[in-house]
């Protein structure tokens, strides 16, 4: 087992929890704004999603974005949304922070791992909620979801998450240059 992909220390943890709430904060507090189309929302948490797993690895991208976003939804009055968020991002959050490490062994360039790592993780998230809905669009009638429409929309919010994301690992690496050995 890569001991890469665990906790290893109280930080680790720590972070973990950090990182949750984060991502719970942006999603709730900054306002998301609603999708009619899915009756979802569009919201920046996938940028501290991003962040999180290039940063601490699958384990924190994993726990910290489905959870920090699951509990988003219920806050938000989305919670036939929670149980997919959590499973779908914290999907998402594994992909980008396992593909980043493994990139990292054959690619010098940290932009273009980050990058493919988080097109990759975006492609997981878009792909889950696509489905996640259709699903809900089965078993509640009554629930007005066209999984169709929120594919662009959840596009848009991938590569908003990589615009902003990418810069912000880049600065705190420059600023903490010892996260760059940790992963």
């Amino acid at each position: 087992m890569d001991t890469k992909i665990i906790p290893r220390s109280p930080a680790i943890i720590a972070v973990t929890t950090i990182f949750t709430a984060i991502i719970f904060i942006i999603i709730s507090q900054i306002p998301p704004i609603p999708i009619p189309a899915t009756s979802g929302y569009f919201n920046l948490g996938e940028t501290a999603l991003y962040v999180a797993a290039l940063l601490f690895g699958p384990f924190v991208g994993a726990f910290a974005g489905g959870m920090g976003a699951a509990l988003s939804d219920v806050y938000l009055g989305f919670a036939h949304f929670a149980p997919g968020t959590l499973v779908i991002k914290g999907a998402e959050g594994a992909v980008v922070g396992l593909l980043n490490i493994k990139l990292k062994t054959y690619i010098q360039n940290t932009t273009l791992c980050a990058v493919t790592s988080v097109v990759m993780g975006g492609s997981v998230m878009v792909l889950g909620y696509f489905m996640y809905e259709n699903l809900l669009a089965i078993l509640i009638p009554g629930l007005e979801i066209y999984a169709l429409a929120e594919i662009p929309i959840n596009i848009a919010q991938m590569l908003v998450g990589l615009l902003i994301a990418v810069p912000v690992m880049h600065a705190v690496q420059r600023v903490f240059p010892q996260l760059k050995n940790y992963l």
